[in-house]
């Protein structure tokens, strides 16, 4: 049986965010009144009375200048929330926000998109998941939000 792990941001690049953001805005933190919001540092909701703050995030371009690649025309950047501070990170590491419709999107070890699935619920998550990671040219997925198509998290096997 195969075992996925949801990636938050990575705390470097938590870090960066923080003061400069991937559109280069300087980002502006504010208390979450009713909380709710998907917070991609540690992969949980905000919670009511926490501090945090909207940022421009590009994922792939992050990647491919780790890689040493070119993420060429998917280079793509999108609001995320997350602490406004320094947090702990995942308090757990199952997969998160999995309990509404998601789309799934495969890459490539040199971050090309493979395809992407519409999944349906919590129920189709894992199965979809599956399914997308037995094709042995998939290193990634992004799972992401259907309502603004809003990047979530990455998964890797593992």
């Amino acid at each position: 049986m195969q075992h996925y792990t949801a990636r938050p941001i990575p705390p470097a690049a938590l870090r960066e965010l923080r003061t400069t953001d991937d559109a280069g805005r300087v980002p502006a933190p504010f208390t979450d009144d009713e909380g709710g919001a998907p917070l991609r540092c540690c992969l949980r909701r905000s919670r009511p009375g926490e501090r945090i703050t909207l940022v421009s995030y590009a994922p792939l371009r992050r990647r491919a200048a780790r890689a040493g690649t070119d993420p060429g025309a998917y280079d793509e950047r999108g609001p995320v929330f997350v602490h406004a501070e320094q947090c702990a990170g995942p308090e757990a590491d199952g997969l998160a926000f999995t309990n509404a419709h998601r789309v799934l999107r495969r890459y490539s070890a040199d971050g090309r998109i493979l395809g992407g699935r519409l999944v349906e619920g919590a129920d189709a998550f894992a199965p979809a998941l599956r399914k997308a990671f037995d094709d042995p040219a998939v290193a990634f997925v992004h799972v992401r939000a259907v309502e603004y198509g809003c990047f979530l998290y990455e998964v890797r096997r593992g």
